[in-house]
């Protein structure tokens, strides 16, 4: 019998909530900022927002938090979605917090008229020399006692326009003294004269993010508001103004962010890699995005699989990315055909076979459900095989290639190096093998035993591929935490790119959606670069971790 697994501790907490009658239905929210493309961080979250309600009913809103035009796109509005019903999620409401700008505005216009917020006219130095540090308390703003009705009066003038960028903010009248410098009377509202993705130009005023999440959870009756362990210390400005506003009182719970090793998962950071083309775009097989990972040939549910493993805490950990890499393996090796590609190509001339071409049968996948099916795989005397498969000096214990060495051809013949060809430079160019005819795969009648086997691709029929190698993006399993730039700890050889790969024919018929193991290689995936006359794939993961660590 399997063991029940156990609840996670927002399980629990939804459980206790449920039971007791606190909520009827459980609601929670997924809301990220459209200010870049969602990453691995972000799938642990949309895991347990969605996952909840999955588990208990209830249903979950996507709400992008919408609160800065300047660096909001449409463009990322639209990879979110994808990348959320990619994994296999779908949302009851989708929202924004421009939705409710007017509503957040009239709660800024209610704090002004219970004396809870003041236009403040001080620069951003002043600001924070008056601050204070964590160890000594604030100062009072010299704005902080402005009568209700001049700051209703200026903040009014700000909302229509008539005052430039920074020239006043608008601040809840909190505690200059507090221990949590997040209640040192915070700003709530801005001036920015910028375009915004949904609303135009209607505001020149936004809404700073602290003040615009927890009202919109509020409005959107969000049982459960669910954030990373970095908003901790914004709980208690989160619960202030939902008190100070008497509004639906959501709840903030915190887990653990993912850290994942040899990445970065700072959208910044992404961001400024993009930006200066250190990689080729947020899909960027090297990524840790959702759309690098899809695109580099992950599947939802090697991804969900993950989230599984690491699970829900409330303390910080560093994940290794072998764990990542581990789940997409167990998930392709039961998914994705077998198939041969030749990616170091030398040639191999079988001198005594006289059939021309023969049609052999090519196992799909033995570690499918019900089996994978067959193939057929088209056979010549000369062929394709890697240029490592043969040792001019074997080593000791070599069992594939050398000068009299035996080694069975998969899906095919046992052959035996005969001879090989050299060029003027001393470099093997051509190995000459004979065949046993009787020693067909599947009817062997023989009676030789051979250790090795090794993969290769009819010269004759053989397409060509493109095939990019993609390893680490950065060499340290820590770059955040290096001296100096992050970007100094970029791995060179994150990606290799072979130009002219022998492929079997059979992968002339690849498609985006398929996943392939190349025997002996690793798995791969169509990239969408592919063209009818130029095929292209990307390597997901080796077969095996091979990954060495930095000493």
């Amino acid at each position: 019998m399997s063991e029940e697994k156990s609840l996670n501790f927002i399980e629990e907490i939804v459980e206790n909530d449920l039971n007791s009658g606190k909520y009827e239905t459980l609601v929670t929210r997924f809301p990220p900022e459209p200010n870049g493309y969602l990453h691995i961080g972000h799938a642990k979250a949309i895991c347990l927002n969605f996952g909840l309600t999955q588990k208990y009913g209830g249903y979950t809103n996507l709400r992008f938090d919408d609160t800065n035009p300047v660096t909001e796109k449409t463009e990322y509005v639209n990879s979110q979605q994808e990348d959320i019903k990619w994994l296999g999620f779908n949302w009851k409401n989708e929202l924004y917090a421009s939705d409710y700008f007017d509503e957040l505005y009239s709660f800024a216009v209610k704090l002004i008229e219970k004396g809870l917020a003041y236009v403040d006219e001080s620069s951003a130095d002043e600001i924070a020399t008056l601050k204070g540090t964590p160890t000594e308390p604030g100062q009072d703003s010299p704005y902080r006692n402005r009568s209700v009705e001049e700051n209703l009066d200026i903040f009014t003038r700000m909302k229509n326009g008539e005052f430039a960028d920074g020239a006043y903010i608008l601040r809840a009248k909190i505690d200059m003294t507090s221990t949590n410098m997040l209640m040192r009377d915070p700003i709530i509202y801005r001036i920015k004269h910028a375009e915004h993705h949904r609303t135009g130009n209607k505001w020149c005023i936004y809404p700073m993010y602290d003040f615009a999440h927890g009202q919109s959870d509020s409005i959107e009756n969000i049982t459960h508001s669910i954030c990373t362990l970095e908003y901790v210390s914004h709980r208690e400005l989160y619960d202030w103004f939902i008190e100070k506003l008497e509004i639906f009182p959501s709840k903030q719970y915190e887990f653990a962010r993912l850290n994942l090793t040899s990445t970065v998962m700072s959208k910044r950071k992404l961001l400024q890699l993009v930006n200066e083309n250190l990689v080729n775009g947020w899909d960027d097989p090297r990524m840790p995005t959702i759309s690098g990972l899809r695109r580099r040939g992950f599947t939802p549910k090697s991804v969900r699989e993950f989230c599984e493993r690491i699970g829900i805490a409330k303390r910080e950990n560093l994940i290794e990315l072998s764990l990542l890499e581990f789940c997409i393996r167990e998930d392709l090796n039961k998914t994705a055909n077998r198939v041969m590609a030749v990616l170091d190509p030398i040639k191999l001339i079988i001198t005594n076979y006289e059939k021309g071409t023969e049609d052999l049968i090519g196992e799909n996948n033995p570690e499918a459900e019900g089996g994978g099916g067959t193939r057929v795989i088209p056979f010549s005397n000369e062929l394709w095989i890697e240029r490592e498969d043969f040792m001019e000096v074997p080593a000791k214990k070599w069992f594939r290639l050398a000068p009299g060495a035996m080694v069975r051809l998969k899906f095919a013949y046992i052959v035996k190096c005969e001879d090989f060809v050299k060029d003027e430079n001393g470099n093997v160019t051509e190995i000459h093998c004979t065949y046993i005819p009787e020693s067909k795969s599947g009817n062997d009648t023989s009676g030789i035993n051979v250790k090795g086997t090794i993969h290769w691709v009819s010269a004759q029929h053989a397409k060509t591929a493109e095939i990019r190698l993609y390893d680490r993006l950065f060499t340290s399993e820590t770059p955040d935490a290096e001296e100096g730039d992050f970007k100094d700890y970029l791995n060179p050889e994150s990606l290799t790119v072979l130009p002219n790969v022998y492929i079997e024919p059979a992968l002339a018929n690849a498609d985006l959606e398929g996943r392939y193991q190349f025997i002996r290689k690793g798995y791969f995936c169509l990239d969408r670069d592919s063209t009818a006359d130029q095929l292209v794939f990307n390597r997901t993961v080796t077969l095996k971790d091979t990954f060495k660590k930095p000493n």
